[in-house]
């Protein structure tokens, strides 16, 4: 469908003003400010924009992919002619007006603090989300409970009140799009030796790092270790350690403290900090209108070099129930909501599930199941290669796996089948029941586990679509990201990418910042740093850890490289044993 940004503009302007907004529901979830596909169709032909319902779903599809002033609610579907839900995005007057800045922030969203009949649950102020700015709506609904920790957390890294720069000359050094570790690290750089650089961001500033991966997931597994200490009493005996009584687990707390460690740490990714450092930062979505300029929140920056930094984001297995599970708890509300999540809802939980099902016996899989297991939660980790942690040495893997068996987690490790799963209809403790089926290698039979909680952990996607990448000539692939050479530049010469968006192989907040560092070098500097020059060491936070470096084995076997193996166990008294040579 060929039409001129002037008439497509015109249309636009139409379009919103004729669709019927306003609140909708659907199942448990509430959507404030909202249109229907099917009726925005309706009101197209009525209009006389199209003739026919093909048409007026393309004519939509043009509008929501060229202009980006609308999306659906959860981000998952294009504008199609069905009962599915979109609203506008578009900044409001108060976010604009400098007038108001110190006027407005997340706490204005709570509700009175409600007194709650369970008195194993914290007392928390409930979220009044029908009053979130539509703009701010996915993030209001992402990040859980609207307490005192985590509207601090959004005060700094998603300020509800916050006001984009007004520089008249729109012309920048370098434009960063993703605000977590590489693009906070490329951005801060930057601007230290000079460049003026724009920062944009439409979702949290601290990307996962800070928001759903490092921070919280070793605050938890901290909690988990101390408990794991204090309950093995023959550990403790053997040192001349005794404890008279149980170990008492207070789920809501430890969750409460995840929050709290999260908010403190926050400012360090701030808005305000960064503005302080020179980055002028916009929060909304960053879309290329050619080679040389970003749109953002309608204004258009144009730049001599940019960077692509927008992370990625977890994917969920196709199985049936579970898509339409998880969306109900992207927006908590107040009601009992299935426990279907990924790691960006997992450190949302404030009830303690009474059993777990992990999906893939990855890093992130195997160090929440430890930690959940050890917390009093019964845990089964599910996995189709037979084997867990499939990027180490097996035998490192096995040595873990064992110790997740004796602390109580079971494994499944030959599936061929998710069948399906669905909410029984109880409800146990504030959490609804589910029955998950799966489909086992030398079976026919089905498996049936009753379940209340599920975290899908089976791989990240790079974040790639809805910022134009057509546009500005930057190839990519929905698997691999961004595709760049060893200098980290993409097939546009005038921009870069780095993290998780471009980087298949290493998705580690550590090599990001190497990577944030080696593109300014190369943007601004005309260095010569390359990716390939990078010797990463990483660890899994199991216990026992894991730590690599370097080439395994099978590489060098792949590379041809002759290579020994040395192996030393604690237990060991003598020195290190040649295990084999190749």
């Amino acid at each position: 469908m060929e039409i001129s940004d002037e008439a497509l503009d015109q249309i636009a302007a139409r379009f919103k003003a004729g669709v019927t907004v306003k609140d909708r529901t659907y199942r448990l979830s509430k959507y404030p400010s909202c249109f229907v596909g099917k009726e925005a169709v309706d009101f197209m032909i009525n209009d006389g924009l199209t003739t026919t319902r093909d048409e007026a779903v393309q004519l939509g599809q043009c509008i929501m992919a060229e202009l980006g002033i609308f999306e659906h609610v959860t981000r998952d579907h294009v504008f199609a002619d069905e009962y599915l839900f979109y609203h506008f995005v578009d900044r409001g007057d108060v976010a604009q007006n400098p007038s108001t800045r110190k006027k407005f922030s997340w706490a204005d969203y709570l509700a009175p603090t409600n007194s709650v009949s369970n008195n194993l649950q914290p007392d928390l102020p409930l979220s009044d989300l029908e009053s979130v700015a539509t703009t701010d709506a996915h993030v209001a609904t992402s990040v859980w409970p609207l307490d005192e920790h985590n509207v601090e957390l959004l005060n700094n890294v998603h300020p509800t009140n916050w006001v984009d720069p007004q520089a008249k000359n729109n012309k920048y050094d370098l434009v960063v799009i993703g605000a977590g570790a590489a693009g906070l690290v490329t951005s801060a750089g930057a601007a230290g030796v000079g460049a003026k650089v724009a920062l944009i961001e439409e979702s949290l500033l601290g990307g996962d790092c800070l928001n759903v991966g490092c921070v919280p997931s070793k605050a938890l597994i901290h909690a988990a270790s101390l408990a794991h200490s204090l309950k093995n009493t023959e550990h403790l005996a053997d040192s001349g350690i005794s404890i008279n009584g149980n170990v008492q687990i207070d789920f809501p707390k430890i969750m409460e403290r995840v929050r709290r460690i999260r908010s403190e740490i926050s400012p360090n990714d701030s808005a305000e900090r960064f503005t302080k450092l020179g980055v002028e930062v916009f929060l909304g979505r960053g879309k290329f209108v050619d080679s040389n300029s970003v749109i953002v929140n309608g204004k258009v920056l144009n730049f001599n070099k940019a960077v692509i930094a927008t992370g990625g984001y977890p994917s969920l297995i196709p199985m049936p129930g579970l898509k339409e599970l998880h969306h109900l708890n992207t927006n908590p509300g107040h009601e009992p909501r299935p426990y279907v999540m990924t790691n960006e809802t997992f450190f949302n939980m404030t009830k303690q599930p009474k059993n777990l099902v992990v999906i893939g016996p990855g890093v992130i899989g195997m160090e929440m199941a430890q930690s959940m297991q050890r917390l009093g939660t019964q845990v089964t980790v599910l996995g189709r290669s037979g084997r867990v942690l499939p990027k180490e040495d097996e035998d490192h893997a096995s040595i873990v796996q064992s110790q997740l068996e004796k602390d109580g987690v079971e494994f499944r490790l030959n599936v061929t089948e998710y069948v399906s799963v669905e909410l029984t209809g109880n409800v146990v403790d504030g959490l609804p029941e589910m029955t998950f089926k799966i489909k086992e290698k030398g079976t026919d039979s089905i498996t049936e586990l009753v379940v209340d909680a599920i975290l899908v952990a089976t791989g990240r996607r790079p974040n790639v679509s809805g910022m134009g990448l057509d546009n500005a000539g930057v190839e990519y692939d929905v698997r691999k990201g961004i595709l760049v050479n060893d200098k980290l530049q993409t097939s546009n010469s005038k921009i870069y990418s780095a993290g998780d968006c471009c980087s298949t192989a290493f998705k580690f907040t550590h090599a990001a910042d190497f990577m944030a560092r080696a593109v300014i070098r190369n943007a601004l500097f005309f260095g010569k740093e390359k990716m390939s020059n990078l010797l990463i060491p990483y660890a899994t936070y199991t216990e026992p850890e894991i730590a690599s470096v370097g080439l395994y084995g099978k590489d060098c076997e792949a590379k041809g490289i002759k290579y020994a193996t040395y192996e030393k166990h604690f237990s060991d008294k003598t020195v290190p044993s040649v295990k084999g040579t190749k």
